[in-house]
């Protein structure tokens, strides 16, 4: 009995109709979105192709146009900050009955660590900030500040995922893939959804946290650089001039016009080709977006570009500025990477820490809201500050000032895009350790940033797995309606 030949193709043929094929995707990608909408249509074999990023309307008139979340990784401390505690003056090493849940497992007491910086209020609202943050005291007025918002883990990794996903397992769509999917872009010449990450490496849970998760991988983050090579493998190769480009694109349009291509009907082949298309554009239009030169001295300097402190989180804020203002969707930038130290991780010394990590983002910070203010771009942009989780109001261990991980109550901010100014909500215990007024849960602020954008966060839905996914999850969560203007 002779062994069936299911290939029924020799491995020569295999290599070839293989290479073939993969130049025959970039070959289509190259030809852009008309040569490709004739082409090829949607899964169904019916609908005509429609590129995934192409701008799609809103549920309902939005506030704000785009989102720059400035996430602070590795859990900064609400008691240091921004959340006000007279209470716990003089009271530094003392031992009292407190529960908290931290790296550290549940503990029912602990040993009080004073905070280490001066409170003083500030704007008209009189809000408390500590000394950590001279440069964005003065913007207060233009902030709300969310005093207890609450997670579901204390662990870096499942906690990140869910303040970037929803969930504190991995494979979900990260907040920007959705906003993405939602809304498209305005600008198909960019990403949608970019990220910039500290000099120091990734975050703990890495591309996790802004992958597409089951959605199309169109609807990733692109990692985008401040400085040197902004997008990795997105440079010209060697010897070829965009005019030999523009003129192979126009060769490969006259030969479409004598050679249609056949159909093709896989959602995943469009969106591959998507993305080659972006890639192409982005050769053109991404190196003016990242040069910075193109600002004036004054605006350098507003950000502390011409501080080697603050440089590095000033080049990115910046650039954020510069991307939403060619209409890219969402910009996540993260202060803090790698482990320990290299982020907001105070478990050992939280002077040094905080000092450390507020001293490199308080001036950038402070400088976008202005920019944004002056440039009438703050309305229509909304900015989010925070980590994971925030710390507790004890020490971790028998000796120093470092703070473990606190999920029970932890504070947030946002300014701009439709949100009120100068508020304060929601409060922790008189220690800071849990949420006792309005607790809000992480879901509540991913229903805000979607309200805001007109999005409403129960009908924004994927199918998936059976369910209608939602980044607020199938049961749903409630916008925050105490700081919408």
């Amino acid at each position: 009995m002779t062994t069936p030949n299911f290939c029924r193709r020799t491995r020569r043929e295999f290599l070839w109709e293989a290479g073939a094929g993969f130049t025959g995707l970039a070959l289509s990608g190259l030809l852009g979105n008309d040569f490709f909408a004739q082409q090829a249509v949607a899964a169904d074999g019916v609908t005509p192709f429609r590129n995934p990023l192409a701008p799609k309307k809103p549920h309902f008139t939005p506030k704000a146009k785009s989102v720059i979340f400035l996430y602070m990784y590795g859990g900064p401390s609400q008691i240091d900050t921004f959340d006000y505690k007279p209470s716990m003056k003089g009271r530094d090493n003392q031992t009292v009955q407190v529960k908290t849940f931290g790296r550290g497992g549940h503990k029912n007491k602990g040993r009080i660590v004073e905070p280490r910086w001066a409170f003083k209020q500030y704007g008209q609202c009189g809000k408390w900030v500590s000394d950590l943050f001279p440069h964005l005291s003065g913007c207060v007025d233009d902030i709300a500040f969310l005093h207890s918002m609450t997670a579901d883990s204390p662990i870096h990794g499942s906690a990140m995922l869910q303040m970037n996903s929803g969930k504190i397992l991995s494979g979900s769509p990260a907040m920007g893939s959705w906003i993405n999917y939602g809304l498209g872009s305005v600008n198909e010449n960019l990403p949608g959804f970019v990220v910039m990450l500290d000099p120091s490496g990734g975050p703990i849970s890495g591309a996790k946290n802004w992958s597409a998760g089951y959605m199309p991988a169109t609807y990733e983050g692109t990692i985008v650089r401040a400085s040197g090579t902004p997008i990795l493998d997105l440079k010209r190769p060697e010897g070829v001039t965009a005019a030999a480009q523009r003129d192979l694109l126009d060769t490969l349009r006259d030969f479409n016009d004598d050679h249609k291509a056949a159909r093709g009907d896989h959602q995943a082949l469009a969106s591959r080709i998507a993305s080659y298309e972006l890639a192409y554009k982005m050769q053109a239009h991404a190196p003016d977006a990242v040069d910075l030169t193109q600002e004036d001295a004054k605006t350098q300097e507003l950000y502390g570009l011409n501080e080697k402190k603050t440089e590095g989180f000033g080049r990115q804020c910046l650039l954020a500025r510069r991307l939403v203002e060619r209409g890219v969707r969402f910009v996540q930038i993260y202060s803090g990477g790698n482990h320990n130290d290299a982020n907001w991780d105070a478990h050992g010394d939280l002077k040094k820490n905080h000092d450390m990590h507020a001293g490199a983002t308080d001036r950038p910070i402070a400088a976008l809201l202005q920019d944004l203010k002056r440039r009438g771009m703050l309305d229509s942009t909304l900015v989010i500050w925070g980590g994971e989780f925030g710390r507790q109001p004890t020490a971790e261990y028998p000796t120093g000032t470092g703070r473990d991980h606190n999920a029970y109550g932890f504070t947030m901010w946002l300014a701009g895009g439709g949100i009120k100014g100068g508020v304060s909500v929601g409060a922790t215990d008189e220690l800071g350790s849990a949420a006792v007024e309005k607790p809000f849960h992480v879901k509540n602020l991913h229903a805000t940033v979607l309200h805001q954008l007109g999005l409403d966060p129960e009908r924004l839905t994927y199918f998936y797995s059976g369910l209608d996914q939602k980044l607020v999850g199938v049961e749903g969560a409630e916008p925050i309606r105490e700081i919408m203007s």
